[in-house]
């Protein structure tokens, strides 16, 4: 069960780094930035797949991998819970990490906030500042011209990155990378160092469109 927590976690991570890379095709401009989205859309795997298949095919085993994270995470707290019984309750818990200390309350705000994130720019449910027939790059700008979502981009970045960091050294260790101290320590600068990646690289559009570098 840990190993599947484990192994859906870095999945998201990939995902991330991902998504992170290709927000930042916004400094090119709306013809690449819209290109880059239509792309994705329709013309991966293409002609291996019909056009339009491989978003489809993508979303359903993300969301698969999504589903088994937050499975086998609530499974491993009720079995943790149920180990301790009622003899510990009053203890005080091991010292931990803050980011290790809020894991489950971290996932519970990135589980919100991507369903936010998927009703604002997928389905576009939610408009920010857009048209309904709002290409991709101008729902971007639209959107971050707001300094409230800004700020809430922001603040939500911080509880993704937390989550990350402790969620990444915890994955590796998970699957016996660490085998001494020397590899804990560097799997952990690792982390901060994936953390702090995707925290500036996405947020570093949102405050070029906020600021006006990017209209």
């Amino acid at each position: 069960m840990k190993a599947l927590m484990a192994v859906t976690g870095l999945i998201m991570i990939g995902f991330l780094l991902m998504h992170m890379y290709g927000n930042l095709k916004v400094f090119f401009g709306a013809e690449s930035f819209d290109h880059y989205a239509e792309w994705l859309k329709g013309d991966i795997l293409y002609p291996l797949v019909p056009k339009g298949w491989f978003i489809w095919i993508f979303r359903t085993f993300l969301l698969a991998a999504i589903v088994l994270h937050i499975w086998s995470a609530a499974t491993l707290t009720v079995r943790a819970r149920r180990a301790r019984g009622t003899k510990y309750v009053n203890s005080k818990p091991i010292q931990q990490t803050y980011s290790a200390r809020t894991m489950r309350w971290g996932g519970v705000i990135l589980a919100g906030f991507l369903v936010f994130h998927i009703l604002q720019f997928t389905s576009r449910t939610i408009r920010t500042g857009f048209a309904a027939d709002a290409g991709a790059y101008d729902m971007f700008v639209a959107s971050f011209q707001q300094w409230w979502l800004v700020l809430a981009y922001a603040l939500w970045m911080v509880t993704v990155c937390m989550h990350i960091r402790h969620g990444f050294w915890s994955a590796f260790a998970t699957l016996g990378a660490n085998t001494s101290a020397t590899s804990r320590k560097w799997w952990n600068i690792i982390a901060y160092a994936v953390a702090i990646l995707l925290y500036v690289g996405f947020m570093i559009a949102p405050l070029a469109v906020l600021f006006g570098a990017v209209k």
